[in-house]
């Protein structure tokens, strides 16, 4: 698979710490030093593909993996941890009893059909449990994730990457929003992938739209591009759920919360987990916080609208509700590739004990 230079110098650096600490032994210190030996390693995926598109297509390349990779991924974890549903794992933590052996728990955010067609099935003949948190104005329906749109509209209203930069910012200015950190960017570094996060981390909901609606009177997505990016039915998380997959809220239109309102966080939360509870009659206890992201006044309001337990994407815990900002690790087809663009146990070994945790942090503001 092609990689680019940023990928390639990324895994090049990737290999040659996982390679230092499968060498020295460090390793093991490590997950002793921060307690992985008694904390469940639980890991997180987005959309499940039969086979991966080419480079610079219509998907965000970091929310895909493969149904191969998936399956080397599972085979890897299954050989050095015991599988349990968040049921049990949530159990446990409640009664504070740890387990006799290191446990791992799979999940899926945001609600994806490939996830149904590719994931769910291999699920089902490895045995493993798993569960599914799903944005739930969009199950059912044919629209598209915020994310997958705009990623979609910035591909195709700035094709020219040299002029690129300005022209969306000369956009934004239009309508009122300054970002001083797009503005900085150089119009060669200029991409969809880089551009995405800035826009989504910094602006608020109605901000986000208002940029789409200003991007679709420029461009146009065509139904092509539309098929592999649809969500779930409820006919499919009803199977699911009869499955054993236990069904969680991903809020009720994948807003970032941190950007949010008191009060928009509050709709978020609970609006889902009602919708959740009506659709599959069953209590929802599990919720993932958009791209993983929290801070205090956002898990006080997960707190008060019902949830027992809440994932994250970082290792930061919240010492006021510990089980409301559980640590996960979020993986993709190029997580754990070596510099050769091989799988790496090294590497995915780093990734499970916390290694990657000690070496950058992720920059949030977690008591804002």
């Amino acid at each position: 698979m092609a990689r680019g230079d940023g990928a390639t110098v990324r895994g090049v650096i990737k290999t040659g710490i996982a390679q230092a600490f499968r060498w020295s032994g460090a390793s093991s210190v490590i997950r002793v030093l921060i307690g992985s030996r008694h904390t469940p390693l639980v890991v997180g995926y987005h959309r499940v593909v039969e086979h991966l598109p080419p480079a610079g297509g219509d998907d965000i390349p970091a929310m895909l993996i493969s149904r191969r990779m998936l399956q080397r991924h599972f085979e890897w974890i299954g050989r050095r941890f015991r599988f349990v549903s968040l049921e049990e794992l949530g159990a446990r933590l409640e009664e504070g009893r740890a387990f006799d052996r290191p446990v791992a728990a799979v999940t899926f955010d945001d609600g994806y059909r490939d996830v149904y067609e590719n994931a769910f099935p291999l699920l089902k003949r490895m045995g493993i449990p798993a569960a599914a948190f799903v944005v739930t104005d969009l199950v059912g329906s044919s629209r598209l994730q915020t994310h997958d749109k705009l990623y979609l509209l910035l591909s195709r209203a700035f094709p020219n990457r040299r002029s690129a930069a300005r022209e969306l910012a000369r956009l934004l200015l239009r309508l009122g929003i300054r970002l001083p950190r797009l503005m900085k960017m150089k119009n060669g570094a200029w991409s969809p992938a880089l551009v995405l996060p800035i826009l989504l981390q910094t602006l608020p909901q109605a901000d986000v739209q208002r940029v789409i609606e200003a991007l679709e009177t420029q461009v146009r997505i065509e139904e092509s591009a539309l098929a592999g990016q649809l969500p779930l039915t409820w006919e499919m998380l009803v199977e699911m759920q009869r499955a054993g997959v236990i069904i969680g809220s991903h809020t009720k239109t994948h807003a970032w919360l941190t950007n949010e309102s008191r009060g928009k966080v509050a709709e978020e939360t609970s609006a889902s987990r009602r919708e959740l509870e009506r659709r599959l009659g069953t209590t929802v206890k599990h919720f993932a916080y958009p791209d993983g992201r929290f801070n205090a006044k956002v898990v006080a309001t997960v707190a008060a609208a019902g949830y027992r337990f809440a994932y994250t994407t970082c290792a930061h815990r919240d010492a006021r509700h510990p089980r409301l900002t559980i640590p996960r690790k979020l993986l993709w087809e190029n997580t754990c590739l070596d510099a050769g663009g091989r799988f790496s146990s090294a590497i995915m070994s780093c990734y499970a004990s916390g290694v990657f945790d000690l070496v950058g942090a992720c920059g949030q503001d977690h008591e804002a």
